[in-house]
């Protein structure tokens, strides 16, 4: 197997820093200066490998959402039907708070003046609620495509919620009750023809 470049592991080196820093500083704290800091390299070599800041945040983002995932869903790799989608979704690596939490919100503020990061966030969102809508319509043959959809993005929207909820607020109580409503929603579809 051929050793990865120095210029591919020096990327990635500087979007694992720019992630971290996004995660502990926000991400108008994720200067260049703060990310090469935390990479340990000089601005210049941050710069040389990453090129400037929007195109470092959205490479970043990129690694964020789609990392070595076989789809651009947030779902991982392998989610083959709708109790793991939902296991995931409402479960402790997910749902609880915690730093990835503000790495995603620093995204979705930086994408409010960036357009490509933006698309790049939607696709992700889009294609979670495109696979589940797939699962739930495998799981549920006499719902309609559209009923099936509608259900994956609320599902998605719950998920959200409480996980941007959960950093402000109690998790203990809310996962169990958020995944509740999911749960209660995906019943609303029929399961036989």
């Amino acid at each position: 197997m051929a050793r990865p470049s120095v210029a591919e592991e020096r990327t990635r080196q500087i979007i694992d820093a720019t992630i971290r820093t996004i995660a502990d500083r926000g991400i108008t704290g994720a200067s260049l200066d703060r990310i090469a800091e935390t990479a340990g390299m000089s601005r210049g070599h941050v710069r040389h490998f990453a090129g400037n800041r929007e195109t470092l945040l959205r490479e970043s983002a990129r690694h964020f959402y789609h990392d070595g995932a076989e789809r651009d869903s947030i779902l991982p790799a392998g989610t083959t039907d709708v109790a793991g989608a939902l296991d995931h979704l409402f479960g402790p690596e997910f749902a609880s708070p915690g730093q990835e939490n503000a790495v995603v919100l620093g995204f979705v503020e930086a994408a409010r003046a960036d357009a490509a990061l933006a698309a790049l966030l939607t696709d992700a969102y889009t294609s979670t609620h495109a696979l589940l809508a797939e699962l739930l319509a495998a799981e549920h043959p006499a719902a309609t495509a559209e009923d099936c959809a509608t259900v994956a993005y609320g599902v998605v929207g719950i998920a959200l919620h409480h996980v941007f909820l959960s950093d402000i607020a109690s998790a203990a109580t809310g996962t169990a009750h958020a995944r509740e409503a999911a749960e209660r929603l995906v019943a609303t579809l029929p399961a036989v023809r």
